[in-house]
C-alpha cells in the first residue's frame, strides 16, 4: 500500500494519512491522532507541532499488508531524527535507491536534499514503534537565535541548510538516556494541556541528548562515553561477573574490558539499572554474601574473609558493623538464639 504525504505540518500529514485510509482523525490541544481502521491493520498514528519549528510523530502500528509513506511536497522537507522502538523501518530519499534500514533500538538523523522528501517502508504483521522528531530549520534558527558555533562542524552545517542543498544521512544506536525519554513519553498521565507542555519539553532534551549522542558517536568506540540502549545487556553480565567472581575481584577496569565496555559507560550502566555505584554495588554483593555465609553456614570469620574476597577479619567486623550495627559473631549468635528459642 502506498500512501502519498504532500502536505505540512503535522496536521495536514494525520489529515492526509486519514484519507488514505478512509477514517477520520481527532485533534485535542494541538495533538492530532488516529486510529487505524480495522481493514488496514491495528495501533494508531499521532503527532503535534510546537512553536519554532519543532514537532513529534509516533507510529505505534501493525499494519496487515506493506506500507510506503511517500512524504513528497514540493517544498523543502523537515530535518528528521528517526528512533525504532520496536520492530524495523525501511527508509530512502526520494530520487534516490539506496534502502536503509533502521532496527530496533537504532536511531537515523535524515535530511533530504532541495524539494525531494521521504519514503518511510513498514513491514507487514510487525509490531513497529517509530518516534519522529521533525524539525523545520528556518522557524527552529528563528526560534534559537544562536549562531550553533560551540556544535560539531557537520552538524552545524546541517542545521544552517536551510535550503536543504545537501543530503545528510547518519544512523547509530540511540542512549539510554533517549530510551528512557521515550519510556516517560508514553506512560505520561496528564491531561491535554499538561501533556503538550511535556511532550514540548522532551522535544528539547530528545534534541539535546541526540546531539550529544552524535559528538560521542564521532568517538571511537573505545572513547566512547554515552551508553546505548543496546549494551544494557553488557551491564547485566558485568553484574554477574561481580556476583560470581566475588572472591576474587580485583579491579573495575577488568570487568568493563571484559564485558567490552570502558569505565564510564560501565558506572553510567550501573546508576541506570542499580541506582548504584560500580564500587557500592561490589560492596553491597559482599555484604550480602557475609551475611548469607554468617547465618546459613558454619564457616569461621577467617573463611568468611576468604570467600568474600576481603583482606581481614578486622575488615569485616568494621564493614559488617557499619551495616548491620553489630560484629558478624554477634549476628550470628543471636540468630542461632533466637532460632533456638522459637524451637
Amino acid at each position: 500500500m502506498l500512501i502519498e504525504v504532500k502536505s505540512l505540518p503535522i496536521k495536514e500529514v494525520i489529515n492526509n494519512i486519514a484519507e488514505a485510509f478512509e477514517t477520520t482523525y481527532e485533534q485535542s490541544c494541538g495533538e492530532y491522532f488516529l486510529n487505524l481502521p480495522e481493514h488496514i491493520g491495528k495501533g494508531n498514528i499521532r503527532g503535534i507541532n510546537f512553536e519554532g519549528g519543532m514537532g513529534i510523530v509516533q507510529y505505534d502500528c501493525i499494519f496487515e499488508e506493506e506500507v510506503e509513506f511517500h512524504f513528497t511536497i514540493n517544498k523543502v522537507h523537515p530535518l528528521k531524527f528517526l528512533y525504532c522502538l520496536e520492530g524495523s523501518l525501511e527508509h530512502r530519499f526520494e530520487g534516490y535507491d539506496d534502502q536503509h534500514e533502521i532496527v530496533q533500538y537504532q536511531e537515523a538523523i535524515v535530511a533530504s536534499d532541495l524539494f525531494n522528501g521521504h519514503i518511510l517502508c513498514f513491514k507487514p504483521k510487525t509490531h513497529t514503534i517509530i518516534n519522529s522528531l521533525e524539525i523545520t530549520r528556518n522557524e527552529f534558527q528563528k526560534k534559537i537565535q544562536c549562531e550553533l558555533v560551540t556544535m560539531d562542524d557537520k552538524l552545524q552545517k546541517l542545521f544552517n541548510d536551510i535550503e536543504a542543498k545537501e543530503l545528510f544521512y547518519h544512523d547509530g544506536f540511540y542512549s539510554l538516556k533517549l530510551a528512557d525519554l521515550f519510556r516517560e513519553m508514553q506512560t505520561f498521565q496528564g491531561g491535554d494541556f499538561l501533556k503538550k507542555l511535556f511532550l514540548e519539553g522532551k522535544a528539547y532534551q530528545m534534541l539535546t541528548e541526540q546531539i550529544l549522542q552524535y559528538e560521542d558517536d564521532l568517538n571511537d568506540i573505545s572513547g566512547r562515553n554515552i551508553l546505548r540502549r543496546t549494551e544494557i545487556k553488557q551491564i547485566e553480565l558485568a553484574s554477574e561477573l561481580i556476583r560470581k567472581r566475588i572472591s576474587k575481584l580485583d579491579n573495575i577496569a577488568e570487568i568493563a574490558s571484559e564485558v567490552g565496555l570502558n569505565a564510564n559507560k560501565l558506572q553510567e550502566g550501573f546508576q541506570s539499572l542499580y541506582g548504584t555505584s560500580v564500587k557500592q554495588y561490589i560492596k553491597q554483593t559482599r555484604l550480602n554474601l557475609i551475611k548469607d555465609l554468617v547465618l546459613n553456614t558454619e564457616y569461621s570469620m577467617s573463611e568468611i574473609v576468604d570467600l568474600a574476597g576481603i583482606s581481614s577479619k578486622s575488615y569485616l567486623a568494621k564493614i559488617f558493623r557499619e551495616e548491620y550495627g553489630t560484629a558478624p559473631s554477634d549476628y550470628r549468635k543471636h540468630f542461632i538464639d533466637s532460632l533456638t528459642k522459637k524451637q
